[in-house]
C-alpha cells in the first residue's frame, strides 16, 4: 500500500489543520493507521492511531482532547483533526499503516510496514 500524507502548513496557535493521509493501492480498511510526528532533533513520536474496527487511542500527554483521528474507508483515507494548535505541535507528521486485525491502535513506530512521506506542521506564537 501507499501512503500520501497531506494538508500541512503554517497555522498561528490556537488554530486548526486537517491533516489526511491517503491510500492506494490495497483496500485500506483492514489497515492500523497511525500518525507520528518528528520535531528536529527529537525522536519520532506517535500522535494517534485508529484500528480497523473504529478504536482510537492518543497520546495523552499532548494531544488527547484537541487532536482526533477519524477513517474513512470509502476513501482509503485516515484524517487527523488538530485543534487548539501549540508551537510545540510544530513537526513533520507521518502516517503509517499495517495490516492488522487486531482491535487495539498500535503505536510503536516499529510495528507499522507502510509509511507516507511526511507533511509540514508549523504552528507560530
Amino acid at each position: 500500500v501507499q501512503l500520501q500524507a497531506s494538508g500541512g502548513g503554517l497555522v498561528q496557535a490556537g488554530g486548526s489543520l486537517r491533516l489526511s493521509c491517503a491510500a492506494s493501492g490495497r483496500t485500506f480498511s483492514s489497515y492500523a493507521v497511525g500518525w507520528f510526528r518528528q520535531a528536529p532533533g527529537k525522536e519520532r513520536e506517535f500522535v494517534a492511531g485508529i484500528s480497523w474496527n473504529l478504536n482510537r487511542q492518543y497520546d495523552v500527554d499532548s494531544v488527547k482532547g484537541r487532536f482526533t483521528i477519524s477513517r474513512d474507508n470509502a476513501k482509503n483515507t485516515v484524517y487527523l483533526q488538530m485543534n487548539s494548535l501549540k508551537p510545540e505541535d510544530t513537526a513533520v507528521y507521518y502516517c503509517a499503516a499495517r495490516l492488522s486485525g487486531a482491535s487495539s491502535p498500535i503505536t510503536s513506530p516499529h510495528d507499522y510496514n507502510y509509511w507516507g512521506q511526511g507533511t509540514q506542521v508549523t504552528v507560530s506564537s
